[in-house]
């Protein structure tokens, strides 16, 4: 096992953790509950909750681990640098997770539904048009979409406010204003937090005002994956957030060291870009 002692020439490694083993704990609830919601087994929203509560252990766990390691002193430039290069691969790993959402959007807009209706009215269907949006050529239901310059505006300039805020904080903390960084950090987590309470008000409009459901063909599953799975992001990036905040309060972070709060900034600047993809590709257009 490697040493914990600091040294210049030497790389840190982390004695073993049990934090990995929960963490596959917590996604293999989340995958279960999900399925079994999806398909209206009760027994769904009891393994969501398990499993969100264990994500939220592990999170906090882990992060006071690796807090607790970095104002050791165990550290060096060379794990700083491996910090970087992780976070880096780990936010293009999501840029890819949603870039398939995305593309499966663009490839029903503009492949499926015109072939649909270009082969169904000779077929089938032969009142299905298939313009957007568009819940299929067999969901005979009707369905409101929800309008862009409504809850999903607020929702907009609530994020992109917060990525000023978070950034004011950025700024504080490389002038070692301790004071201004725990003020603009409070600010960022309450945007953030007010961002999913609207969310959860647009989805409970949707549901018993527009009939627009996951069920809702094509348009709602897509509607509801991509909208759904931005605000879990949401979700962990403000508790990420109050993890650096304590931080903060506790004086951890240096001006010159402090790739632990950027690492966060940066997963929130990535929350606010794929938040802009969504308005203009999802509500918009």
């Amino acid at each position: 096992m490697a040493s914990n002692t600091h040294s210049a020439g030497h790389y840190y490694l982390p004695a073993p953790s049990k934090w990995p083993i929960v963490a596959a704990t917590a996604m293999l609830l989340l995958g279960f509950g999900a399925a079994f919601t999806v398909n209206q087994m009760t027994v769904g929203y009891v393994l969501l909750a398990i499993g969100f509560a264990v994500l939220v252990y592990m999170l906090f766990g882990w992060f006071g681990t690796v807090a607790r390691e970095s104002e050791s002193g165990v550290m060096n430039e060379q794990v700083d640098v491996s910090f970087r290069w992780g976070m880096s691969w780990f936010i293009f790993s999501e840029v890819m997770f949603f870039a398939a959402f995305f593309g499966a959007l663009f490839y029903v807009r503009v492949f499926s539904a015109p072939w649909l209706a270009d082969i169904e009215q000779r077929l089938l269907w032969p009142d299905y048009g298939g313009t957007w949006p568009t819940a299929g050529p067999a969901f005979k239901e009707q369905f409101t979409p929800i309008a862009a310059w409504g809850l999903p505006a607020i929702n907009t300039l609530l994020l992109l406010t917060s990525g000023v805020t978070i950034t004011f904080a950025h700024w504080a903390l490389k002038e070692n204003k301790r004071g201004a960084l725990v003020g603009w950090l409070i600010a960022t987590i309450a945007l953030g937090v007010t961002f999913l309470f609207v969310q959860i008000y647009e989805y409970g409009h949707a549901y018993s005002d527009l009939n627009l459901k996951l069920s809702t063909g094509v348009f709602g599953s897509t509607f509801f994956m991509l909208t759904g799975f931005h605000g879990f992001h949401v979700t962990v990036g403000c508790i990420m957030l109050c993890a650096i905040l304590g931080r903060s309060i506790a004086g951890h972070f240096k001006p010159e060291d402090h790739f632990g709060f950027e690492g966060v900034a940066w997963y929130w600047h990535f929350v606010d870009v794929v938040w802009l993809l969504l308005f203009i590709l999802v509500y918009w257009l």
